[in-house]
């Protein structure tokens, strides 16, 4: 049995996907970052990042438990774990990690600033707004000429870096896209949409996702109460 530590976001929907791909045995707890359970200790124990998703894994690869923090590292765990969804050859290996290292270094982070600063931001920063929107604007570039040469981010084959990019891609209203210029990673995101164990994955906690409107939860999340928790007084 897997233990996963999440909720419904892009990084939680990753791993939520894949276990559902795989149909692996596990049990969900969710994690309320707006509340600030990712600061408990026992949380932290598992992921000292304090970000989700986190996974406890009774059997590991020596037949002990092993926990992991990080999505990437985790959808690389459970598709090696599994022989599934990373590709059987080098090539095809190097290159689904390359796709994963995308995603996890480029479109995570910079379509996150893009949605963070369009929709949470306390004020309305007309530099950062442009900026990232139009990141946002050129990796979807990245992304359309890829599929417009391969089915899938990796070539002919789903994999990991096509779970791992997915859920960012649902929220591209939100970053200032019109999916409808991106042929290809509209055809993409339709084909991975129709999954079943996508559909399933991206249900996942879904009930319990909340808006992070209120001013306790953006503190938590955005302003100085995440560091309040996590930064330690320097000694003196």
């Amino acid at each position: 049995m897997i233990d996963v530590y999440s909720t419904a976001t892009p990084n939680g929907h990753k791993v939520h996907i894949l276990l559902e791909e795989l149909g692996l045995a596990y049990r969900v707890h969710h994690i309320d970052i707006g509340a600030g359970d990712q600061f408990k200790p026992d949380f932290l124990a598992i992921s000292p990042n304090n970000k989700i998703t986190a996974i406890v894994d009774a059997d590991g690869p020596d037949g002990k438990p092993i926990s992991l923090f990080e999505s990437g590292a985790i959808l690389l765990y459970l598709a090696g774990k599994s022989g599934q969804f990373l590709g059987t050859t080098d090539r095809e290996k190097f290159t689904t990690l390359q796709w994963l290292m995308f995603q996890m270094g480029g479109v995570g982070p910079m379509l996150g600033q893009a949605h963070h600063f369009r929709i949470y931001a306390p004020e309305k920063i007309t530099y950062a707004v442009d900026r990232y929107t139009k990141e946002a604007r050129r990796l979807y570039g990245v992304l359309d000429r890829r599929l417009t040469e391969h089915t899938w981010l990796a070539g002919s084959a789903y994999t990991i870096a096509d779970i791992a990019t997915f859920p960012w891609i649902r929220s591209w209203q939100n970053q200032g896209i019109e999916l409808s210029e991106f042929p290809q990673v509209q055809r993409w995101f339709d084909d991975i949409a129709a999954r079943p164990a996508v559909q399933r994955g991206v249900a996942v906690l879904a009930d319990l996702r909340k808006p992070f409107t209120d001013d306790k939860a953006r503190d938590v999340l955005f302003g100085s109460a995440q560091y309040a928790q996590r930064v330690a007084p320097i000694a003196q």
